[in-house]
């Protein structure tokens, strides 16, 4: 007799696994077919109280813990192959599933990223959520976060700080100029844009990339010690919505927030300059935005951030960090 974690994956997951190698969830592994490729693994989980508020809906949080392991992808140039899932819960709640296994088979069809297999297991304490995403690239051409070079141009996507100010919001922290752009910075906490339009690009002409989870002043931090360089930045170049213009002004305290705060799940990348018009074409045609905001230099100095002024902006805080 089929037990209730047998039904509850039968039912709301076992629909999500259409790769042939899941093979419709009956067995204890998936089977990847070989194609050549290098294969790219990344594992996020997302705890709630943590990643995501405990009220936060279901179907956001499904799309989060999908698309922060899709944005890792992106930043070493993978092309999504699949995916495990974990899921720990205090109760199979109709109510929580239905709309959580309908986004996150919405979110596998739209990034051609199918579940594979996974697990469910019960918990006294908050739920959580692991992802295992596989991708494939070419032999050799994963891009590391430890190759960025003297002279490199400093690029990332989409606009930075949203996702802590949309935190804030829900906290009480901040207020909002207006209701929509409390929606949109809410959005943008909840349901990361993963830059997955620009794999090919960053694969092509990018020399070095990881995404912005942690904040981008840490994060950038963390690629140049791992590549034995430093780097210069322009912090008025660094790409706000006009929803955190809005609050932040010109405050470079609070810019300070929008560099350290995290979720952004941007990309970062450090492009040559011979490769650079190159990549800015690419980013164009795939209708990502992308900024230029410094430079990458010989040294081990931290990164330097300039403001309006060209002193420079002390940073207290460069990142999240869970311990």
């Amino acid at each position: 007799m089929p037990s209730g974690e047998d039904d509850l994956i039968a039912r709301y997951f076992k629909p999500l696994a259409t790769d042939p190698g899941a093979r419709g969830l009956v067995d204890d592994a998936a089977v990847l077919a070989a194609t050549g490729s290098d294969l790219v693994l990344t594992t996020d989980a997302i705890v709630e109280g943590v990643h995501y508020l405990p009220d936060d809906p279901p179907a956001a949080i499904a799309r989060k813990a999908l698309r922060v392991n899709l944005s890792d992808l992106a930043a070493k140039g993978a092309e999504p192959a699949g995916f495990l899932l974990t899921l720990a819960l205090r109760q199979a709640d109709e109510g929580f599933l239905a709309p959580f296994a309908a986004a996150l088979g919405e979110d596998a069809v739209a990034f051609r990223c199918p579940l594979l297999g996974g697990d469910t297991v019960s918990t006294p304490g908050p739920m959580m959520i692991s992802v295992t995403a596989l991708g494939r690239v070419p032999p050799g051409r994963m891009v590391a976060r430890d190759a960025l070079r003297p002279g490199d141009a400093i690029v990332v996507t989409g606009t930075i700080g949203d996702a802590a100010l949309g935190l804030d919001l829900l906290q009480g922290r901040a207020t909002a100029a207006t209701e929509a752009g409390r929606a949109f910075l809410i959005d943008r906490y909840r349901v990361p844009q993963p830059r997955s339009a620009l794999t090919r690009a960053v694969r092509d002409f990018a020399g070095a990339a990881m995404d912005v989870s942690d904040g981008l002043a840490g994060d950038l931090a963390k690629m140049c010690a791992a590549s034995g360089v430093t780097a210069t930045l322009d912090a008025t170049a660094v790409p706000l919505s006009d929803a955190a213009r809005a609050i932040a002004g010109t405050d470079e305290s609070k810019l300070a927030r929008l560099l350290s705060g995290g979720d952004d799940y941007e990309l970062l990348c450090g492009v040559a300059q011979s490769k650079l018009d190159q990549f800015l074409a690419a980013a164009q045609r795939s209708h990502v935005q992308v900024t230029v905001i410094g430079v990458a230099e010989e040294g081990t100095r931290s990164p330097r951030w300039l403001g309006a002024s060209g002193a420079e902006i002390p940073l207290q805080t460069l990142s999240f960090s869970h311990f």
